[in-house]
């Protein structure tokens, strides 16, 4: 494998239309997601909300200048596992033109790392059980499905 020179950072306001782009380009995220010039408001919105938010990072990672890859981290804290805090990953995605290469391996690994520096007891997150090979890949970095998750749509 190549070794790859990705740098980390919190998300800007210019890079969310590239975020976006990276989120509606799969057959999961056209059905949910709206990349057009201009973006829709709440996309924005959102982007706001979580840059005042202590406790979520809008991360991206990058090659150069090019933004190749996006996830969210939130840290939550419990009452339960004596009040310990935890880390959710979500949105996880990287260009479709960089897949293969390791990137997401690297983003998850620093989610980690990020995860441990804020305190956290544990780390999780979930995958659309349409995206088998997603599974197979945060089984092999670790994560074990140990729980169901259900969610229930209010939109």
């Amino acid at each position: 494998m190549v070794t790859l020179d990705i740098k980390f950072r919190v998300a800007r306001e210019q890079d969310l239309d590239r975020i976006v782009e990276m989120l509606a380009d799969d057959e999961l995220g056209r059905k949910r997601e709206r990349f057009e010039k201009p973006l829709p408001e709440s996309y924005q919105k959102a982007f706001q909300a979580i840059s005042d938010d202590p406790n979520n990072e809008l991360i991206v990672a990058c090659m150069g200048n090019k933004v190749i890859g996006v996830q969210q981290l939130t840290f939550i804290p419990y009452i339960t596992h004596q009040g310990g805090w935890r880390a959710t990953i979500e949105g996880v995605r990287t260009s479709t033109t960089e897949r293969g290469q390791g990137i997401g391996t690297l983003m998850i690994e620093w989610a980690i790392q990020r995860a441990k520096e804020r305190g956290c007891h544990l780390i999780q997150l979930t995958t659309d059980k349409q995206r088998p090979d997603a599974l197979r890949f945060y089984e092999q970095l670790g994560f074990k499905a140990t729980h169901e998750g259900l969610k229930m749509k209010l939109v």
